[in-house]
């Protein structure tokens, strides 16, 4: 089986090679939330788009790391109205 560095642990099929810090970061933060719900929700999300997105963009995304998982999986899964 051939796994990327990481892939086995977290899933993330992204390489960070050539990504800044900030995005570094928050691909590392996608995938380590604390529930593996969660996890694979924002970890999949970053995968396909932490490269091409804006400043604005990784504001927004900053700020939802700081959302706790329960909060965050009842908005994804439309139990709780997004605020």
């Amino acid at each position: 089986m051939d796994l990327k560095a990481g892939t086995a642990v977290t899933g993330s099929t992204r390489s960070s090679d050539g990504l800044s810090e900030r995005r570094r970061r928050l691909l590392y933060r996608s995938w380590h939330r604390g529930i593996r719900e969660t996890d694979l929700i924002m970890g999949h999300f970053a995968d396909a788009h932490i490269a091409t997105l804006t400043d604005a963009e990784m504001d927004e995304l900053e700020r939802l790391m700081d959302v706790p998982d329960a909060d965050l999986f009842a908005w994804v899964t439309g139990d709780v109205a997004i605020p």
